[in-house]
């Protein structure tokens, strides 16, 4: 009898030792409620496209948030670059002397039909303060009719010096600028705009050498601006650059102040950057004296710095695309709100889902863990979907004539913040769904 008692022992205990294999590896399989990390990411998926439509609404307010962001960050840089480039090819370093007239009580009207500054005025700033100049040049403008055979256009016909090439970053790429013996002997010559020349011409390289008729006066052309970026008759490329004499002979209405003949602006180059604004006061206190106003508010002239309306310029663009960015951002929040309330509602539809899992096992942090993770991959969704929405959309700007400008910096914060977003407003649902008890859960209908 012993020996069947101790077969008996030995065949029980060699079962018993599966047995407890097989029990440990079961509870290690519901103690994640029967799935590791790939199951919950399965199960998540699988509830998202198990209602696409649901799910793409809800992801919706992120997508356009994202895109939203990262368009009108890409547009606002490219366009305060854009402005910014256009600005400075018209001259660094500059002043600009212009008129005002003054009216009673202090006030100053910009412009008006009473020029104020002179040839003379220009002539002075010239004599004194010439030694920190990089140039100066007076001029006068007119719009006029350029015609050539049949073709025709319109363009502002401007008068002035040799040194506006300079200051007014104006050397033509085709040809040249007119010389001081061009303007001292009054010789009729002219340096057409880019734009000018393309409509009288059909290109630029046909241009040089030929004639073209400025209202009734017939110009040789010898220079061909490059194009500026710009279109329309206020732009450089519609421009056409005579010498100021002959401006004065041929299209000046004959206005003189104290006996010398006025002219629309005077351009004046700083030679050293740092030196612009103390130039700046010096030009203004000269002309005060000339013009024998005192006092700066009976001022009957203007002096604007090019270097402080760049730095006004930018900081405001800077402003109003942050402004904007911000604006843009509170989709992203109104999108995770959306994800936080479609995910309540997906607690609330798989209560008894959620009661199975715990009964087999699943503790409440595989449960928040998988809400979480379905929570994310919408928001994550929604931020890829809506980055290459934002690219696309910057790229139509285009159209509009304003070149985006991609930096690495809102594309990504757009992109992270998405996915806090479903972290943060999935956290909620998540626990909510991690303390429901197994018990009522397995009774929910």
């Amino acid at each position: 009898m012993a020996l069947p008692l101790k077969a008996g022992r030995r065949q029980e205990g060699v079962s018993a030792r599966p047995a407890q294999r097989q029990g440990r590896l079961g509870q290690g399989r519901l103690g994640r409620g029967g799935l590791g990390m790939g199951g919950i990411l399965l199960i998540a998926w699988r509830a998202i496209l198990g209602n696409p439509l649901r799910s793409m609404l809800t992801a919706l307010g992120v997508i356009i948030g994202v895109a939203a962001v990262i368009a009108l960050t890409a547009l606002g840089t490219g366009s305060t670059q854009g402005v910014t480039k256009n600005l400075e090819s018209l001259g660094t370093n500059l002043l600009t002397v212009g008129s005002v007239r003054g009216r009673p009580g202090g006030s100053l009207v910009r412009g008006g039909p009473a020029p104020t500054v002179t040839l003379a005025d220009a002539a002075a700033i010239q004599a004194q303060l010439g030694s920190r100049l990089l140039g100066l040049a007076p001029a006068d403008q007119r719009g006029v009719q350029g015609k050539v055979g049949g073709n025709n256009t319109q363009a502002t016909v401007v008068g002035t010096w040799t040194a506006y090439q300079t200051v007014r970053n104006a050397a033509p790429e085709l040809g040249t600028f007119f010389t001081q013996d061009d303007l001292d002997r009054r010789r009729k010559v002219a340096v057409l705009g880019f734009q000018v020349a393309a409509d009288l011409y059909g290109d630029s390289a046909s241009a040089l050498g030929q004639k073209v008729r400025l209202d009734t006066t017939t110009f040789t052309v010898i220079g061909v601006e490059p194009d500026k970026g710009a279109t329309g008759f206020q732009s450089p490329n519609a421009q056409v650059y005579i010498p100021l004499s002959v401006f004065q002979q041929r299209y000046s209405r004959g206005t003189a102040v104290r006996g010398s003949p006025t002219v629309s602006s005077i351009y004046i180059g700083g030679a050293d950057p740092k030196d612009l604004t103390a130039l700046q006061q010096d030009v203004s206190d000269l002309m005060a004296q000339r013009h024998d106003t005192p006092d700066p508010n009976t001022y009957d002239f203007s002096i604007q710095n090019q270097a402080d309306a760049l730095s006004s310029l930018q900081a405001t663009t800077t402003t109003l695309t942050l402004l904007v960015g911000a604006i843009a951002g509170i989709s992203l929040l109104v999108g995770g709100i959306g994800i936080m309330n479609i995910m309540l509602v997906s607690v609330t539809e798989r209560t008894r889902e959620i009661g199975v899992r715990k009964a087999l096992g699943a503790r409440p942090r595989d449960i928040l863990t998988q809400f979480l993770v379905e929570a994310s991959l919408l928001s994550i969704g929604g931020g890829v979907v809506g980055v290459l929405l934002g690219l696309a959309l910057a790229y139509l700007g285009q159209f509009a004539s304003i070149t985006p400008v991609f930096t690495p910096l809102p594309i990504v914060a757009a992109f992270v913040f998405s996915a806090l977003v479903g972290i943060f407003f999935g956290y909620y649902p998540a626990m909510r769904a991690a303390r429901l008890d197994p018990v009522e859960s397995l009774r929910y209908e």
